[in-house]
């Protein structure tokens, strides 16, 4: 393992939670900002790749959901990243950039809140 992959590591392992959240986030929209000019040039095979890494993160983030204490918000949580994971599979098969757009937005909505919490 280099020097720069241990620090990455130590890095993730000494964030708190609402930070790794927002560092995901950010990791989703970047794969799928990726996948779209993917799509822009023809290069299918790597939007889809970047589309599953997306779909990875945030199906992820819904595994970890803590529906117990959760409430509401997990409720509506669970049906947003539902809802996106349909989403970028219906972009990848129709090679639709907007559609993936409309993840980008979404998530980019809950990022910023969590970056307000977060500080």
């Amino acid at each position: 393992m280099s020097g720069v992959d241990i620090y990455k590591e130590n890095a993730v392992a000494t964030q708190g939670k609402g930070r790794l959240i927002v560092m995901l986030y950010d990791g989703a929209i970047r794969f799928m900002n990726l996948a779209i000019k993917e799509m822009e040039a023809g290069n299918y095979a790597a939007k889809g790749q970047y589309i599953a890494k997306a779909q990875d993160i945030i199906n992820e983030l819904n595994a970890v959901l803590d529906m117990d204490a959760g409430g509401d918000i997990a409720t509506n949580l669970r049906q947003l990243y539902c809802f996106m994971i349909r989403r970028l599979s219906e972009a990848n098969i129709k090679k639709d950039p907007r559609l993936v757009q409309d993840v980008i937005d979404l998530l980019d909505e809950l990022n910023q809140g969590w970056k307000a919490v977060t500080g």
